[in-house]
């Protein structure tokens, strides 16, 4: 049965085929086709969508720009396209803050923030195309955590749509708005997070965490804003934050550090991170020969068997070489067989680009090829970095399988796309396989499978591998204290009765075509990186 708008509803509300089909797939692995899609006018008319959802039992699934890896923004429900939720307010210099809607990219808010004198630090290489709220949602992280911590140290608040329909701003260290379902989870639910040994409710040296809600960080603070960053849309919709800024760095360096070894390349990495770098990335063999063969090299020699991009901030130009010089010889005594310095603006932003746009080079290598999101987010403690790379590499081998291993190894935090044959009938079977033992090899390691994706639906049902029944049972505590008709997003976060990680993989050539407008569509946004275009602007008008 055809979906029909609620009443008094405002905004745009479509559950034609075509626009359910260009809101089917995002940036990770899997297609869901959803009901229908609504993209609210603003808080009031979310809040109308919010009440008739509780009433009819249709689930919604917040969605920013679809660039998420996990399936966190796809579902079997009504996508919630939050895009006219991008008002910018103005920075606030003497606080250093800066409130923007949950649609605003995260490079638009950068600019705004240089055009004070300041930086948001948090700087996912998806920057260009990821929405603030989508950032909080996922709590996403980039490139500079090492030198500058997790995004929920430069969130100042986020205000929220809750199930019930009503609204607030949640801020840390204010009193807690005085709404049902945040007294709720103050009487109830943090007493028996606190009555929870701490240690449980995290995994220790892990240096970025998106799995589950933050029970830990809740644990300590009592903040109800510390349960809403990461928690994919499933407690509730940010629809504004406001971020804390700091000071642009004077002058930045950067280093080109060349290994032998992948292993040798991931320790020194975890060194580097302790010795003042602002970012470490890694880039390994495959993916140095795959860049080759797409136009992009480096002033190394293509023999090495990693890369690490290294950079180093500091107050003006000559501090920054000094530093970068320093840490050349720390490079070389760690191992670099090849250290290149890069000072001058246009080599560092030729460098970064290369490093930013990893993931579309290794999307151009379809038809043959197709790159993989599957085990693309774990996050290790530094010390078993090393042994984390040289396991994914021999899961990738045993199940024959190609992959390419890159990201922000300062944090030891890898990204890897396993590169599918899908010519090849077993190819679904030997995913399956790196899925699994990539997993394990992760939760034997402390680690986490999600270092600043979040769970998705890809993830959410491998949590209970990665973590103890006891807080397990305390994230289904938490979705209930603020869903509690689960309409908001389920199956995320708390697995759904016999879910799976991979259910309906867009790649799957056995899966029915979408229209031809949206595949269209939708492979032009992939190959274009042009997640933050409006996906109903792509396609004709509702009939």
């Amino acid at each position: 049965m055809t979906l029909h708008a609620p009443e008094g509803f405002r905004g745009i509300f479509r559950a034609d085929v075509l626009a359910c089909a260009v809101y089917s797939e995002a940036a990770g692995v899997a297609r869901i086709v959803p009901r229908a899609v609504a993209v609210p006018a603003d808080e009031d008319d979310l809040a109308t969508l919010v009440h008739w959802a509780a009433q009819t039992g249709h689930p919604l699934i917040p969605r920013g720009s679809g660039s998420s890896m996990a399936g966190g923004a796809i579902g079997d429900g009504v996508i919630v396209d939050l895009a006219r939720f991008d008002q910018v307010g103005a920075v606030d210099a003497h606080r250093r803050t800066l409130t923007v809607g949950a649609a605003v990219l995260r490079d638009r808010l950068e600019a705004v923030a240089n055009a004070a004198g300041l930086t948001f630090p948090v700087d996912p290489s998806s920057g260009a195309f990821a929405t603030i709220g989508g950032m909080c949602a996922t709590h996403a992280a980039g490139s500079r955590t090492v030198r500058y911590g997790p995004l929920r140290d430069w969130i100042v608040g986020v205000h929220g749509v809750f199930a019930d329909g009503t609204q607030a701003w949640v801020r840390r260290g204010n009193p807690t708005p005085a709404l049902p379902i945040l007294e709720r989870a103050a009487s109830t639910l943090l007493p028996s997070v606190r009555g929870t040994s701490i240690d449980t409710l995290r995994h220790l040296g892990v240096r970025k965490e998106s799995s589950g809600y933050a029970l830990a960080p809740y644990h300590t603070s009592g903040d109800p804003i510390d349960l809403l960053l990461g928690s994919e849309g499933t407690l509730a919709f940010i629809t504004a934050v406001e971020v804390r800024l700091t000071p642009r760095p004077g002058a930045t360096a950067v280093l080109l550090a060349g290994f032998d070894t992948l292993e040798t390349a991931a320790q020194a990495a975890v060194g580097l991170a302790d010795h003042g770098a602002s970012a470490v990335e890694l880039l390994d063999r495959s993916f140095l020969e795959i860049a080759a063969t797409d136009g992009a090299t480096l002033p190394v020699t293509p023999s090495l068997e990693a890369v690490l991009l290294i950079e180093i901030e500091g107050v003006d130009a000559a501090a920054a070489q000094g530093e970068a010089e320093r840490l050349a010889v720390w490079c070389r005594t760690a191992g670099a067989t090849q250290v290149v310095l890069s000072t001058d603006a246009s080599s560092r932003e030729a460098l970064w680009q290369l490093r930013h746009a990893a993931s579309p080079i290794l999307a151009r290598l379809a038809p043959r090829w197709e790159s993989l999101q599957l085990i693309e987010d774990g996050c290790v403690p530094p010390a078993h970095f090393a042994t984390y790379v040289r396991g994914v590499r021999a899961a990738l081998a045993r199940a024959r399988c190609r992959g390419v291993i890159f990201g922000h190894a300062g944090d030891a935090h890898a990204h890897v796309n396993l590169l599918a044959d899908l010519t090849d009938p077993t190819w679904r079977a030997r995913c399956e396989q790196v899925l699994t033992e990539v997993t394990a090899l992760v939760a034997q390691l402390g680690g986490t499978v999600a270092g600043e994706h979040g769970d998705g639906r890809l993830r959410t049902p491998l949590l209970p591998q990665l973590w103890p029944s006891e807080t397990l049972a305390l994230f289904a505590a938490v979705k209930s204290t603020f869903d509690p008709d689960g309409i908001l997003n389920p199956g995320v976060k708390v697995a759904a009765p016999g879910a799976r990680p991979l259910e309906a993989m867009k790649v799957d050539p056995a899966l029915a075509p979408l229209p031809a407008t949206a595949r269209e569509a939708l492979d032009a946004i992939t190959r274009e990186r042009g997640w933050a275009r409006h996906r109903l602007d792509l396609i004709p008008t509702a009939p």
